[in-house]
């Protein structure tokens, strides 16, 4: 597809196989202390953040930020850092996406994870349409994006998964 984003690296060697060893523990930088507040930030590997949300069951969600906080209990950190972590969930989510071309039933259920108002993921394969008709298809109702917000899953904190 012209334009679409293509990377020279397969998508399942960055989540197995990342160039810089992880986990990798780090001051916050200064420019995050304003939001984050002081302390350490571990950036995870791709395969922590894979493994939570596998844990996510069917008619359940999790977001972006409990994943991390969860990340962080796991290393004893203050914080995870946000930006890997997303990074991360959009790798799981190709890989996902090329696993079920290739046939496999049993994939990593990316789409289960939200944004922490409860608002789909532009950057997820497909975007907000195909992340909709995934979650409706568990029986969660989405409301319509207004605007340039995307859409949310309606009343998505009474569907927050515990990690």
């Amino acid at each position: 597809m012209p334009g679409k984003f293509t990377s020279r690296t397969p998508w399942r060697e960055k989540l197995e196989k990342p160039k810089v060893k992880l986990p990798k523990i780090v001051r916050v930088p200064p420019q995050w202390r304003k939001q984050y507040g002081t302390g350490t930030m571990v950036i995870a590997r791709p395969l922590d953040v894979d493994a939570l949300i596998r844990t996510v069951r069917k008619g359940k969600l999790v977001t972006q930020t409990q994943l991390r906080e969860r990340l962080a209990r796991k290393y004893r950190v203050d914080h995870a850092c946000p930006l890997t972590t997303g990074i991360f969930v959009r790798i799981i989510a190709e890989v996902a996406e090329e696993d079920r071309r290739a046939g496999k039933s049993r994939v990593t259920p990316y789409w289960r994870v939200v944004r922490d108002d409860g608002s789909l993921n532009e950057k997820l394969p497909g975007g907000p349409p195909a992340q909709a008709r995934r979650l409706r298809a568990e029986g969660f109702a989405i409301a319509a994006g207004k605007g340039r917000k995307p859409p949310r899953v309606k009343e998505f904190d009474k569907y927050l998964a515990r990690l």
